[in-house]
């Protein structure tokens, strides 16, 4: 049996005030660790994922979209009308038992519920406060408001994504929100538990989504520094001999490979049954314009193997190789991730289960997965606001005021 208990956050808690994809899923990270992480929500204004295809068996609604249940798995949800004083001081008394309070709205949009910096210490001075916006608390973009799409476009990553000449294809998802904002948030965080726990400090910790993806393109923003413009890269790298994907023996099967090396070279002429008296210097300087020549070349060989049996017969020589997937290829058959234990299905009350993605790390001492499936809108009211001490009958009548949703 799972020793959640065991976890390393097993005793933080966290009030989650976050909604859609980077703040959402940097508060899953924690749940993963093994924190008690109560969402904050609203029926009248309802987080806007939880409505967001896909939906469980195409049908529509608040609780049935995976979207929403994968950034929220291992959470509890309470849904609050904070716009009453009694909302506000029902927040603020679970905030003052809580370690860590997180969000990613609008810069002024908790300042203004009276639940900003300032006034959460007033009740827990220890508190370790997130917020994460699209540009920053101050500067002239301040109240600019966006999603990881405006994002990656500011930071300069759609750009990058396609083929010279060509409109920007992007990612193909909200990569911002997935990888650079919730990464960065969520490492920030554990550092602040960490002086908490040594020095007993809280920490205002203040995120900027546009830069935290920026980050992830520091050698771009180098290069452009220095006068080097960085074009659409569609499938280069700058060290690479090969680095691309190719047709295979079925259509719709297809092979990305890159070979860095000589020897590497060596063995995929090899295994390919190419000519070898083709250079390596020659694919690397193959004039701008004629990569498809390369192509045609190496897929003279690639063309005769199946994807997966060439992928291994590469990898087993020394060449890096995988099959390109679809996304039910993903979930269905991938036999890394299978080993990795990567997909979950947890239970959920409305639609019986959902599929869920495990974080990307391990650890040997721990485990770190979601202990159960993302709530219902409200899921846990009862059960929290009576952890926190409430009687039913100041539950009833809080629900009969229109207080709780």
């Amino acid at each position: 049996m799972t020793n959640f208990a065991a976890q390393p956050l097993s005793n933080i808690k966290v009030v989650d005030f976050s909604w859609v994809g980077a703040g959402s899923y940097t508060t899953r990270i924690l749940a993963d660790l093994g924190a008690d992480v109560v969402k904050i929500e609203s029926s009248k204004r309802i987080d806007q994922i939880r409505v967001t295809p896909p939906f469980k068996d195409g049908v529509p609604g608040v609780n049935r979209s995976g979207y929403f249940a994968d950034r929220n798995a291992g959470k509890r949800s309470i849904a609050v009308n904070l716009k009453t004083p009694e909302g506000l001081e029902l927040a603020l008394s679970l905030i003052e038992d809580a370690n860590i309070v997180a969000n990613n709205f609008a810069p002024g949009t908790m300042d203004r519920l009276g639940l900003g910096y300032e006034d959460v210490r007033v009740r827990r001075p220890d508190v370790i406060y997130l917020e994460m916006s699209m540009q920053g608390r101050d500067g002239p973009n301040a109240r600019h408001v966006g999603y990881g799409l405006t994002i990656g476009a500011l930071a300069g990553l759609q750009h990058l994504v396609g083929e010279d000449g060509r409109p920007p294809i992007g990612t193909g998802t909200n990569y911002p929100d997935h990888i650079p904002s919730p990464g960065h948030a969520a490492f920030a965080i554990l550092s602040a538990l960490r002086h908490w726990r040594r020095t007993g400090e809280g920490q205002y910790i203040e995120i900027s989504q546009t830069e935290a993806t920026a980050c992830v393109l520091g050698d771009a923003f180098m290069a452009e520094s220095v006068g080097v413009h960085q074009d659409p890269q569609a499938n280069d790298e700058a060290t690479a001999i090969v680095h691309d994907t190719f047709r295979t023996a079925v259509t719709e099967e297809w092979i990305a490979i890159s070979v860095y090396t000589q020897d590497e070279w060596r063995a995929l002429t090899h295994v390919l049954g190419i000519s070898t008296a083709v250079d390596a210097n020659w694919v690397t300087n193959t004039a701008p314009g004629s990569e498809h020549a390369v192509r045609e070349w190496i897929e003279t060989g690639t063309t005769r193997w199946r994807a997966a049996e060439l992928m291994e017969r590469l990898q087993s020589a020394g060449v890096r190789a995988g099959v390109v997937q679809t996304a039910r290829d993903v979930v269905d058959s991938d036999p890394q991730l299978r080993h990795r234990g990567h997909w979950l299905r947890l239970p959920h009350p409305e639609v019986g289960s959902f599929l869920y993605n495990a974080l990307p790390l391990r650890c040997a001492q721990w485990p770190v997965a979601p202990r159960f499936g993302a709530p219902c809108l409200g899921e846990h009211t009862m059960q929290v606001l009576s952890a926190a001490g409430l009687e039913p009958s100041e539950i009833d009548k809080l629900r009969a005021a229109g207080v709780l949703e």
